[in-house]
């Protein structure tokens, strides 16, 4: 899409997250060989613009439980690429991994309830998933993490605020 004779905003801001969850996602590739070398090729599909290859790749390792393929096809289902756009199921996975300690999964899921996007709209609950993946990322996924985090406080009381951050510590400590 193009706006006269340069891409709207609204496009290069899309393209923008895309690139940001993609470059999020191969980061977070350091595991065993057989499955490093799965997400490896998804990555790799998804970077040449081969989405179902990718979604077909993903979706076995995340039957089986893996935390960065059921991030990654939750992020494939919440945008529609190699999968149909489906809010329930992107935001599914997206726990699935928030659980196991995702944390682009723990603030994907935190950004679906900002917005209401295959779950109720929780302002408590977006804090809560945001605050843990800020606490779990790397220094420049953290600084982002908490940037959305405060978007999502600026909507809330300080009571909702304080009972986000409650949850949040629960989780740390492994009280869901």
């Amino acid at each position: 899409m193009t706006c006269g004779s340069r891409p709207c905003a609204r496009t290069t801001t899309f393209a923008r997250a895309a690139l940001f969850a993609a470059g999020l996602i191969l980061l977070a590739c350091g595991c065993q060989p057989a499955r490093a070398d799965a997400l490896a090729r998804a990555n790799a599909a998804y970077a040449r613009g081969d989405y179902v290859y990718a979604v077909n790749t993903l979706t076995p390792l995340a039957f089986r439980g893996d935390p960065k393929a059921q991030a990654f096809l939750g992020f494939m289902f919440e945008n529609g690429f190699g999968a149909p756009q489906v809010y329930d199921v992107a935001a599914d996975l997206y726990r699935q991994a928030a659980i196991r300690g995702n944390p682009f999964a723990q603030a994907m899921l935190g950004l679906m309830f900002d917005k209401g996007h295959g779950v109720p709209q929780d302002f408590v609950l977006a804090y809560k998933w945001l605050n843990v993946a800020a606490a779990r990322a790397s220094k420049r996924d953290r600084d982002y993490f908490l940037r959305l985090r405060n978007a999502v406080a600026t909507k809330m009381s300080r009571e909702q605020i304080a009972e986000g951050q409650r949850l949040a510590m629960l989780f740390s400590v492994g009280h869901y």
